[in-house]
């Protein structure tokens, strides 16, 4: 099912976000050692909410559910995202794609795109690196740049992007002397170096090459169901259009359609009797945002009515068998789906 849709701006009441810890910006460094999402404190008058991602790929520590969490902050929100991430040769090594950068400028996220500078040499692996640290002075210096930039988050995002190609050589010297300084092989710099050259011809280019790959890799995210879904539906593919003209390529776990809806499902299973976690729980709600803000939606030039639902499944659901956390869990994840008109289903 292929789904068109526009969405014009972004309101959400998040309901779910875990309270952040306050950091003094001295103290920035230990914020990022030690919290996924934390305040920073600048000084009296200011103070922002961060997130960062360990790598630059969507599908790996939770990335959403660390922005999640920052959205409940009334400032400026900031997401700190490495250019890629090499773990050496016998990691991964996941690079930047644009519509990461897209999803964020659409919840009115700040991207600070960043690179590692420091790492440890992985105590099981002999060419794997680990506990890589990004370099806080260029940081320090991008949230200072944030707090006197005047314009909102797309602008900032599509202007930070320019600088891509060099941001992406700051990380190939890095990983350079990381090698060499662990003695620590790391993934073909051919490769690497034919990424960030086509980087480096610009924002085109990057937004050219990244929706390339996104668009195949969307198309392989329709044609499977990853293991640890529970699904009966048929799989969508949602291409939406922000007031700009830009388009951003999202799937949808499952697409129903009932008479002049259009039912949009985002699917979190436990393999256990238990509850998905929360990180997954979240996870699925940044979909909801996207889902519950649709315009315009259509199928085949017909328009829908657009419906979000958010299916939580388990081995074996019995509701009896859910511990006070959970039931919590429970009871704010429906006020905040009866705030945001989405719907919250249990199987």
């Amino acid at each position: 099912m292929d789904i068109l849709a526009k969405i014009k701006g972004i309101k959400y009441d998040p309901l779910l976000c875990r309270d952040l810890e306050v950091f003094g910006y001295k103290d920035l460094e230990k914020a990022l050692a030690s919290c996924a999402s934390f305040i920073l404190k600048i000084n009296k008058e200011n103070r922002v909410a961060i997130s960062w991602w360990v790598s630059a790929k969507r599908t790996r520590s939770y990335p959403y559910t660390r922005v999640y969490d920052t959205l409940g902050f009334s400032g400026k929100k900031i997401t700190i995202i490495p250019v890629f991430k090499d773990e050496g040769k016998e990691g991964d090594r996941d690079f930047l794609q644009w519509d990461t950068i897209s999803l964020m400028s659409l919840l009115g996220i700040y991207v600070i795109v960043a690179y590692y500078s420091d790492a440890e040499r992985s105590q099981r692996y002999r060419h794997k690196i680990t506990n890589q640290r990004f370099d806080i002075v260029y940081i320090r210096e991008q949230i200072k740049n944030i707090l006197s930039y005047q314009s909102d988050a797309l602008h900032w995002n599509l202007a930070h992007i320019d600088r891509i190609g060099q941001i992406g050589k700051n990380a190939l010297e890095a990983y350079a002397q990381i090698s060499k300084k662990l003695k620590v092989e790391m993934h073909s710099w051919q490769t690497a170096e034919k990424r960030i050259a086509e980087l480096l011809k610009g924002k085109d280019e990057f937004m050219k090459l990244s929706r390339m790959l996104a668009e195949k890799a969307q198309k392989r995210e329709r044609l499977t169901i990853q293991p640890k879904e529970n699904l009966s539906g048929t799989k969508a593919i949602i291409t939406i259009q922000n007031y700009l003209g830009g388009y951003y390529y999202f799937t949808s776990d499952e697409a129903e359609v009932k008479g002049n809806n259009v039912f949009l499902i985002e699917g979190k299973h436990s393999k256990n009797n238990s509850l998905p976690s929360l990180e997954d729980i979240k996870d699925g709600l940044l979909k909801m945002i996207l889902f519950t803000n649709l315009e315009d939606v259509k199928i085949d030039d017909k328009n829908y009515h657009p419906k979000a639902v958010l299916k939580l499944t388990m081995k074996e659901f019995n509701p009896q068998k859910l511990n006070p956390s959970q039931r919590k869990v429970i009871t704010r994840l429906q006020k905040e789906a009866n705030a945001n008109d989405f719907k919250v289903t249990l199987k």
